[in-house]
This record gives structure tokens, C-alpha cells and sequence, in this order.
């Protein structure tokens, strides 16, 4: 009886050794690498989106948390205010590194990083998603009629379990302590995921924006003045009617 009592004993740790193993293997395993990325800019103007897909892998965790780390250049910004209503609206969460002044133009102005958290594709389960606006800051005009390209770079992927449990905490992948979402200030480890499969026409992505024609300052400034005169006169002369009545 002892001895079929040590037997079970054995085989059960051994069994759990085992699933252990497995796990742990599966974590470290090929459905990281499975990982796609796609990148796009909706909408036209000064106003736009920045829409980034994380396409996860047949194999991955349901409970699975995604984190960009998105770096934006100087012509480009994102409204803190904007962002505070879509958190309440629409549940996105996205975490900035500084203040952003709104009204400075692109050429007095610093580019800014942020912490985006995709949340699930309710068309697509396994896609984490997020749509971020973003608007274009005025340049300097131009010796002509031109436009401002601008270039953004592709962000960094970062991945944690449930529980804000690291995924693998051994080299050679990179932890980072973050955040765990953008409606708290409760700190993860966070680990972060080479894309291989990243699409090369989606490493950078751009985006065009008009810039002022310089040689039509005069033509402008005089319409403007010329304009302005008129409406005061037009102003004046209905003051006038009206008091003389």
C-alpha cells in the first residue's frame, strides 16, 4: 500500500514537472513569432488617425495584454483633451510622456512618445487594435505651392499574461516596467516582442500636409484688409439705419 501510495506520488510530480515544462515552452515558444503588424493613416487633412493592427497568433493566450510604445515626430501631435473624451467614450487608453502645447507650430516643437493599449477587434477576436487621431502642426510656407511629408516610425510591441505576469522573464527578451493600461498607474513587467513578420511597405508610414504659398503673403494680407474694410462699413451703415430710425 506504501509503496503504489509513493508510486502515485512520483508519477503526479513528474506529471506536473512535466506540464510545467511545457508551458513554459510554449510561452517561449513559436507562437511568438507569429505575431503581424499592419499600419495606417485614415481620413485626409490636418486631422487624421493612426490606426496600428496587432494580429495575434492561432496559438497565443487569451488572456493576452498588448503595449505600444509609438514615438510621434514634431510635425504631428495628439489632443490630451481629445483623448481624455475618447477614454470615456470609446475606452481608448493611451498614456503620454509630456504636455503638449497645441497651438506651437512644427518648427518650435518636440516630438512626443506614448503608451497606446490595443484593445480586442470586436470583428476580429484575435486582432488587438487602436485607432488613435492625430492632427498635422502648420510649417513654414514654402517659396511655393508644396506639401510636408512626415514620416512616422513604427512602434514597439510589448506583451504581458493576465495578472501583470511577464510572459518570459529571461534573456534574451527585453522586460520594461510600464503601466499595466492607461486607467492606472499600477506598474507591470512588460516584455517586449521582435516582429518578424512586420510588413516592409509598413515600417514607416506617412503622411502629407499642405504648406502656405510664401509669395502669396502680399495677395493675401490684402484681401484680408480689403475684406475686413468692407464689413466694417457694411457694419457701420446698419448702426446707422438703425439709430437714424
Amino acid at each position: 500500500m506504501v509503496t503504489n501510495v509513493l508510486l502515485c506520488t512520483v508519477f503526479l510530480v513528474v506529471k506536473i514537472c512535466g506540464a510545467t515544462e511545457t508551458e513554459e515552452g510554449d510561452l517561449s515558444g513559436k507562437w511568438l513569432e507569429s505575431f503581424k503588424m499592419t499600419r495606417a493613416v485614415w481620413k485626409m487633412g490636418f486631422h487624421r488617425e493612426l490606426v496600428t493592427t496587432v494580429e495575434c497568433g492561432p496559438h497565443s493566450p487569451e488572456e493576452l495584454h498588448a503595449l505600444l510604445v509609438q514615438n510621434l515626430p514634431r510635425g504631428v501631435y495628439v489632443d490630451p483633451y481629445q483623448l481624455a473624451s475618447l477614454q470615456q467614450d470609446a475606452g481608448l487608453q493611451v498614456l503620454l510622456d509630456s504636455e503638449v502645447d497645441l497651438e506651437a507650430p512644427a518648427y518650435v516643437s518636440n516630438g512626443l512618445s506614448m503608451f497606446v493599449y490595443p484593445t480586442r477587434d470586436p470583428g476580429h477576436p484575435r486582432n488587438l487594435q487602436a485607432v488613435v487621431p492625430i492632427h498635422g502642426r502648420y510649417h513654414r510656407p514654402s517659396s511655393g505651392p508644396g506639401w510636408e511629408r512626415i514620416e512616422i516610425e513604427p512602434p514597439r510591441l510589448f506583451l504581458r499574461a493576465n495578472d501583470c505576469v511577464p510572459l518570459l522573464p529571461v534573456a534574451p527578451r527585453v522586460l520594461m516596467d510600464a503601466p499595466c493600461s492607461g486607467q492606472n498607474l499600477s506598474m507591470c513587467k512588460w516584455m517586449e516582442i521582435q516582429l518578424t513578420q512586420v510588413l516592409q511597405d509598413q515600417r514607416h508610414i506617412s503622411l502629407d500636409l499642405p504648406v502656405g504659398d510664401q509669395s502669396l503673403v502680399v495677395l493675401v494680407c490684402a484681401g484680408t484688409m480689403l475684406v475686413t474694410l468692407l464689413c466694417c462699413v457694411l457694419i457701420a451703415n446698419a448702426i446707422w439705419r438703425h439709430v437714424s430710425l
